[in-house]
């Protein structure tokens, strides 16, 4: 035997018989002194030798910052490292497999500030050290983030890769609270060793839910340990967007079910919701919104647009709730809502709004729907820009198409006290008569165009209240036009010409004037003229209308202008309150005519409104001519 034989034979006994266990101490010190955390291998070392050994141990313990409460960031119960030989000469360290059995990694934020427990060592950790392959076998990762009260937990295990050089993906599986709400999660992510490669993207595909608000992610992240460098398709759907005040801290009013997909993304402390498509109750709804957090409180920022927007699924923002008739959306809270809205004597919303949430976001927010669906209202467009800063909220513009016409306003909510003192200002321009009440037949083919002014003032935290307290003045007028010759002739009580008419067919007359001026006060609505004059009859009208209670209370006395043996001429009462009016005759007033002359010697439109109206030309036209004398 020579002696190189006889030297390998002895290699070969030394290493049979060779106990790697001996390097426990060493491995762990060095590992200590290059990470500043203890490093404990409590079973066995061992080494399987070959142009990529593979060093493997049992039962390893990795520790955690010094300011966490767990002694422990990761722990295994076997961990196997490749490691290449060949780099090593170049000074890089190539670790082509890792397979870990049941381990356990802890990620959590410091509670007082600063880096997560993931950063250590010497620049944070960082080192020559490449990865090729992981393989997971019943893992599990636990995120904390204590002030934020924040405790996700993940089961993790690799799929198959699809190279035998390749990184496997991983299955996850969990839950946990989510700023203190309950979730839970499922779904598929690139293999964990790519996280620490902040220039390789990490992709994901995972479904979350949180009560009745889901999501789904899919893409890729950037840093994902940082959160930053987000690129990812994510779809949201809901039963109300409300409920991510408490996930998000977004102060968004109530809505019907949602679902909304778009590209997600983060540059520094602002968050993208961008391009996204998708359904608001039975609106669609698209834009792009963003949120930035660097400030006090977090800044939504959006600008969207609806083509179709069914207006009952903005009630939320008034306190109100979406209809639930056949063919609404609306969630099971809302259908109950609904249901107490129809049983009650009430119409104007009296839910209060919730000065916790007015005050928790500041937000700036552009709403365009190009057509609008609202059966019971002639709404034809709208134009809203909503800013909000500190609890002070404005709707400036607010502007809503009207039967062909246009409804211009501001409004301004100070919700930076107890209790909300708002500020109400409109302007109504030319609003086609005939499209005002589509449901009236004998006004379809009314013509007139019909302008205002109101300008109130009131305090309460829901729309009841401010409603019920206001002061201020209301004023609407419209100038030459035509309507049903039969409308007057009833609203006369003329049963002679009422008969000709439904026998002989309707015609229209011409409008002279028309206008109804209130002034308000402590919520009641009090007429200082009202009148709507054509060629036929005179109608004149006084009494109240209260926004407090809901009751209307007013007279209207008609005075035909032409002589009928079987007109009563006697007033109008119109009463009852805003969710049940009624009109009825008053038969105990039949032909009292000097009342009727005494109050045309009085009323008066207001200065103000005759510049809006289009009054025609000629000492005829109406509130031009006698009614401004």
């Amino acid at each position: 035997m020579t002696a190189l034989a006889i030297v390998a034979v002895l290699v070969a006994i030394l290493l049979a018989i060779w106990d790697w266990n001996w390097f426990k101490g060493p491995v762990e010190r060095q590992v200590k002194a290059r990470t500043g955390r203890e490093f404990r291998i409590g079973g066995n070392l061992d080494v399987d030798l070959g142009w990529t050994p593979v060093v493997s141990a049992e039962k390893v313990s990795f520790g955690n910052a010094e300011w966490s409460r767990a002694p422990q960031m990761a722990t295994a119960d076997r961990a196997e490292i490749g490691i290449a030989l060949w780099p090593l000469l170049r000074r890089q360290v190539l670790l082509p497999l890792i397979r870990l059995d049941n381990p356990r990694l802890l990620l959590e934020t410091n509670p007082k500030g600063g880096d997560g427990n993931w950063v250590f060592g010497e620049k944070g950790g960082e080192t020559n050290v490449q990865f090729r392959r992981v393989d997971i076998q019943r893992g599990f990762v636990q995120f904390l983030d204590a002030p934020r009260k924040t405790d996700i937990r993940v089961g993790v295990s690799s799929q198959k890769a699809a190279a035998r050089d390749a990184s496997a993906p991983v299955s996850v599986v969990g839950g946990g609270l989510w700023e203190n709400n309950k979730f839970v999660l499922q779904g598929s992510a690139a293999s964990p060793l790519l996280l620490r490669d902040r220039d390789a993207p990490y992709r994901i595909n995972v479904r979350a839910s949180a009560g009745a608000t889901h999501a789904h992610a899919r893409g890729t992240l950037l840093d994902p340990l940082r959160l930053r460098g987000f690129d990812l398709q994510m779809k949201l759907s809901g039963r109300d967007l409300g409920d991510l005040y408490p996930l998000l801290g977004l102060a968004i009013p109530h809505t019907p079910p949602y679902s909304l997909d778009g590209r997600f993304s983060r540059e520094g402390e602002v968050w993208h919701y961008r391009k996204f498509d998708g359904r608001i109750g039975d609106s669609d709804m698209h834009g792009d919104a963003s949120v930035d957090t660097s400030g006090k409180r977090p800044y939504l920022r959006a600008d969207l647009t609806s083509r179709r927007l069914d207006f009952d699924d903005l009630a939320g923002f008034v306190g109100g709730t979406p209809q639930t008739g056949g063919g609404e959306t609306a969630n099971a809270e809302q259908n109950a809502d609904a249901a107490k809205q129809d049983a009650s004597a009430r119409v104007l919303p009296q839910t209060p709004y919730n000065l916790t949430k007015l005050r928790a976001m500041d937000a700036d927010v552009r709403l365009r729907a190009m057509r609008i669906n609202a059966p019971s209202l002639p709404l034809d467009d709208m134009d809203a820009h909503l800013l909000l800063e500190g609890g002070l909220v404005k709707l400036d513009p607010l502007n809503f198409g009207v039967a062909e016409g246009e409804i211009r306003s501001r409004i301004r909510m100070d919700a930076r006290t107890d209790t909300i003192r708002t500020r109400a200002d409109a302007n109504l321009a030319g609003l086609n008569l005939g499209k005002l009440l589509p449901k009236v037949e004998l006004t379809q083919n009314a013509i007139g165009k019909i302008s205002g002014q109101v300008g109130i003032e009131g305090t309460g935290n829901s729309i009841a209240a401010m409603l019920g307290s206001s002061d201020g003045n209301i004023a609407v007028g419209m100038g030459q036009g035509r309507i049903s010759n039969l409308l007057m002739e009833m609203a006369g009580i003329d049963l002679a010409e009422i008969i000709k008419f439904k026998l002989g067919g309707d015609k229209q007359i011409p409008v002279r004037c028309a206008f109804a001026d209130f002034g308000v006060e402590n919520g009641l609505m009090t007429t200082r003229s009202l009148a709507f004059d054509t060629t036929d009859t005179i109608l004149v009208g006084s009494g109240t209308v209260s926004l407090r209670d809901e009751k209307l209370d007013l007279t209207i006395r008609p005075r035909p202008k032409d002589r009928s043996l079987l007109a009563f001429r006697t007033p109008l009462r119109v009463s009852g309150t805003f969710k049940k009016p009624g009109v009825r005759p008053d038969l105990a007033a039949v032909g009292l005519r000097g009342a009727i002359a005494l109050t045309l010697g009085t009323i008066t439109p207001p200065a103000a409104l005759l510049a809006t109206l289009e009054l025609g030309p000629g000492e005829d036209s109406g509130c031009g001519g006698k009614y401004a004398k």
